[in-house]
């Protein structure tokens, strides 16, 4: 039996169904929820206000785990909690005599019907909103909210909605695919599912009725769960390394051109699983990762050390390291923290580096000390540089503390726009699509109403990519597109039709990415390239 629905990602998996826990009762559903108040409404609406704050705290840590888009999704997600309106709503019903729980689940009903019907992608955020209500509830009547369940082998899961903050813990290692009865192509959902490399088929119909323990196979490029798979289409699923992140061997284009795919790390667990599968190299470790819970700025020797298990990981091959992104979306306890209206442009990356002075300077020094002491390539580079002056600024500095490979990233449209300006100091560029799309559109990508906009391939965004591809010809210098775009398979060729000597990414998405390489040449890839650049 074959079952149909929409696939998210690419790649295919196989394993025994998991189902997961129905969740509870929705905020919208029509049985009051909770019982008389248990005090006065000053001290109900505390008790929400506590609620409130112990989800948004959940949520943060777990957007704490992941990067990019889907760090962004769960953050935004997270922001509900001290949402002005939902409060003020909150507050008023609480203050008429309703219960908390029932002033809860009435307010966020109304703005879950709200975005309902607006229909569209605005529509699949109202599920969003419904799960953040459902864990506050959980929270005022002292419960626990449904979790992942665990299974002794990988498995599929299956469920009617899951939540983008349960999605963000979902371990590809662990569960190989996943199955919905509802959700859409751009629920927040979709977005995490893709970014973790899980292949997953949503809006299927009949997807409730399967079995716990049936064998299924998710294809995702086909949008098809098959059921109880014969003999021969298991083994092949098993055998042919499909599932993402099985393998993560450099690509080639069809005609011979070898294309480094290299992978974004922001952990040592995740480096290892890069190692261990023979990726080619690392195009961006997040060093804020390894220090993100630090009360005080590490020292030096400690630095040193984390860098060398890191580094010892990939003898012989490159690892370019980014120098703390400090501020907006990653802030560090160690780090002055600037009360700012837009933290995104204000005072963040090398900009905050710059003026508090000692971190990046003790960090480059450790980054120094071990790249002496093993034998990875070690390339170091800056984020947030926004014209030549700051890449002159933070080149010469790195190389005055033994760095021999120092660059920056294109993230900031002004440094994009005089890339052959950077270009005359940089040994190297990087280009973050994450940062690039957000600020050419000026449509915060934390925002779940300006979701929209986060579209890496439209060309308003593609030409800033050329304009820093071409200065690198020109220079002969390499760029590298690391941002999360560089993870979906058709943007990848556009991108080194675009002149990208390497691409950078989530692991679990270089099988899909080589498999797109090795089906175009050159030409062909500059071709896409041109079209992609014309469109509108």
């Amino acid at each position: 039996m074959v079952l149909r629905g929409i696939g998210i990602g690419t790649g295919a998996a196989i394993g025994p169904v998991l189902r997961m826990p129905e969740p509870g009762p929705a905020p919208a559903s029509p049985s009051p929820a909770g019982g008389p108040p248990s005090g006065t409404p000053v001290e109900e609406l505390e008790r929400v206000l506590g609620a409130l704050a112990a989800v948004s705290e959940h949520l943060a840590a777990r957007a704490a785990t992941v990067d990019g888009e889907s760090r962004a999704v769960l953050e935004a997600i997270g922001m509900m909690t001290r949402d002005p309106a939902i409060v003020e709503d909150v507050g008023r019903r609480i203050a008429d005599g309703t219960p908390g729980e029932r002033a809860v689940s009435e307010s966020f009903a109304v703005f879950e019907r709200a975005l309902a019907e607006l229909g569209g992608r605005q529509a699949e955020r109202a599920a969003d909103v419904a799960d953040v209500a459902r864990r506050v509830i959980a929270v005022l009547r002292g419960e626990s909210a449904p979790r992942i369940p665990r299974s002794d082998r990988p498995s599929v899961l299956v469920a009617e909605e899951l939540a983008p903050a349960d999605a963000a813990v979902l371990d590809a290692a662990e569960v190989v695919g996943l199955v919905l009865s509802g959700g859409g192509p751009t629920s927040h959902t979709a977005i995490v599912a893709r970014a973790k490399g899980i292949p997953a088929v949503l809006g299927v119909s009949g997807a409730l009725d399967l079995a716990e323990g049936t064998v299924v196979i998710v294809d995702a490029d086909a949008g098809t769960v098959v059921v109880d798979p014969p003999p021969a289409q298991a083994a092949r699923i098993r055998g042919s390394g499909l599932r993402l992140g099985a393998d993560l061997r450099s690509g080639m284009l069809a005609d011979g051109t070898p294309l480094p795919l290299l992978a974004n790390v922001s952990s040592l667990e995740e480096a290892r699983h890069a190692a261990e599968r023979g990726v080619a190299g690392v195009g961006l470790v997040r060093t804020e990762y390894l220090f993100a819970e630090a009360e005080r700025a590490p020292g030096v020797e400690e630095q040193r050390e984390a860098y060398l298990e890191l580094l010892r990981l990939f003898p012989g091959r490159s690892v370019a390291v980014r120098v703390f992104d400090a501020g907006s979306d990653k802030p560090l306890r160690f780090m002055p923290q600037y009360q700012e209206g837009n933290p995104a442009i204000g005072m963040r990356g090398l900009r905050a580096l710059r003026a508090e002075g000692t971190v990046l300077r003790d960090q480059l020094t450790a980054l120094a000390a071990a790249q002496t002491a093993t034998e990875a390539r070690l390339r170091v580079y800056a984020p947030m540089v926004a014209d030549a002056e700051e890449a002159r600024w933070f080149v010469e500095l790195a190389r005055s503390f033994g760095i021999a490979d120092a660059g920056v990233m294109a993230e900031v449209p002004s440094l994009a726009l005089a890339a052959e300006q950077a270009m005359e100091v940089a040994d190297f560029v990087s280009v973050g699509t994450n940062d690039l799309t957000q600020f050419a559109f000026a449509a915060d990508r934390g925002d779940a109403r300006l979701a929209g906009y986060q579209r890496p391939g439209h060309p308003a965004v593609l030409r800033l990519v050329e304009s820093v591809t071409d200065a690198g010809s020109a220079a002969g210098k390499p760029v590298t597109v690391c941002g999360e775009a560089a993870a979906d398979p058709a943007l990848a060729v556009v991108f080194v039709g675009l002149g990208a000597a390497a691409l950078s990414m989530t692991p679990p998405a270089i099988p899909a990415v080589r498999e797109a390489l090795a089906g175009v040449t050159l030409d062909q890839a500059r071709a896409r390239a041109a079209e992609a650049l014309r469109a509108r």
